[in-house]
C-alpha cells in the first residue's frame, strides 16, 4: 500500500544506517585493516538474515556465475569505499559516490539496451562536471582517496547493473544472501592474512557496521514498496549534508565551496535523471 509517511520513515532509517556505516567505518579503520572489517561485516550480516533465508528457502539460484561476478566487482568497490573514508573527508566520499546513477545510466545503455535520452545525457554531463570541480585535476593533485571513491562509484554501478539483471530470476533476499555469502568467502583469505582482533572498545562499532550494512538494504526496499522511486530517491540526497554534518561534528572536517558546488551539480544530474523518468511515466 502506498504511504508517503511510511516511505519517509523507512528512508529516515536508511539515511541513519548509511551515516552510521560511514562513521563506524572511519572509527574501525583506526584499529582494523579494511579486509578484517569487511569480513566481520559480512559474517554479521549473514547471521542476521540466515533465519529469513531458511524460512523463505532463498538460498537457491539459477544464475550462480552472475552472482559470483557481481560480488567480485562489489567487493573491490566496497574495499575502495572503506579505503577512501580513511583518506578524505566523509562528505567528499559520499558526494563522489552520488555519481553512481550516472555510471549506471551509461552501463544500462551499453549492456541492457536502455535508451540514453536527453535527460540522461544531461545527467551524465552534470555529474562529470561535478566530479571535476571536486577533484580539480590540473589545479590540485588528485588524491588517492578521491580516486578510490570514484572507483567505488563505478564499481557499485557495475554491481547495480548486474543486480538489475538478477532481479528477473531472484528475490532481493536471495541476492543479499549470495552477496554476503560470496563476499565472506572472497574476503576470508585476505582478512586472515592481516588478521587482528578488534580491541574491546571497537566491538560496538563492529556491530554497528554489520547491522547498519544489512538493515539499510531492507529499509530501502521497504521505502520503495510504500512510494514511487521519484519520491524515495531524492530523499537519499540528504545523505550528503548529513554526512558532512557528522564529519564536521565528529572529526572537524571542513566543507569548502568546491565540494558544495560539485555536489550541487552531481545532485542536479540525478534530479535530471529523475525528471526523465517522471516525463516518461507521467508520474
Amino acid at each position: 500500500m502506498q504511504s508517503t509517511k511510511k516511505a519517509t520513515l523507512w528512508m529516515a532509517a536508511w539515511l541513519a544506517c548509511m551515516v552510521a556505516m560511514a562513521i563506524a567505518g572511519r572509527e574501525l579503520t583506526k584499529d582494523l585493516p579494511v579486509f578484517v572489517l569487511m569480513l566481520l561485516r559480512s559474517v554479521i550480516g549473514l547471521a542476521v538474515i540466515a533465519p529469513f533465508v531458511l524460512k523463505n528457502r532463498a538460498a537457491r539460484t539459477r544464475r550462480p556465475w552472475l552472482h559470483l561476478w557481481r560480488n567480485l566487482v562489489h567487493y573491490t568497490a566496497q574495499y575502495a569505499w572503506f579505503f577512501a573514508i580513511t583518506l578524505i573527508p566523509l562528505a567528499q566520499v559520499v558526494a563522489i559516490e552520488f555519481t553512481l546513477p550516472i555510471w549506471t545510466a551509461i552501463l544500462a545503455a551499453l549492456f541492457l539496451g536502455e535508451r540514453l535520452g536527453g535527460y540522461r545525457i544531461a545527467a551524465v554531463a552534470l555529474g562529470f562536471a561535478g566530479v571535476l570541480i571536486i577533484v580539480r585535476p590540473g589545479i590540485s593533485a588528485i588524491e588517492l582517496g578521491q580516486m578510490a571513491a570514484l572507483y567505488a562509484a563505478v564499481g557499485f554501478a557495475v554491481s547495480l547493473t548486474m543486480t538489475k539483471s538478477l532481479t528477473k530470476d531472484d528475490s532481493a533476499l536471495t541476492i543479499i544472501f549470495f552477496m554476503l555469502g560470496i563476499q565472506t568467502l572472497i574476503g576470508l583469505l585476505p582478512a586472515l592474512h592481516v588478521w587482528t582482533w578488534p580491541p574491546l572498545a571497537a566491538w560496538p562499532w563492529v556491530a554497528v557496521a554489520g547491522l547498519a550494512g544489512t538493515v539499510s538494504h531492507y529499509a530501502l526496499a521497504r521505502a520503495m514498496a510504500h512510494a514511487d522511486a521519484t519520491l524515495v530517491v531524492p530523499m537519499d540526497f540528504l545523505r550528503v549534508p548529513l554526512t558532512a554534518l557528522a564529519g564536521y561534528l565528529l572529526y572537524a572536517e571542513k566543507v569548502d565551496l568546491f565540494l558544495v558546488a560539485g555536489t550541487a551539480l552531481i545532485l542536479s544530474g540525478n534530479l535530471a535523471n529523475l525528471k526523465r523518468d517522471t516525463a516518461r511515466t507521467g508520474v
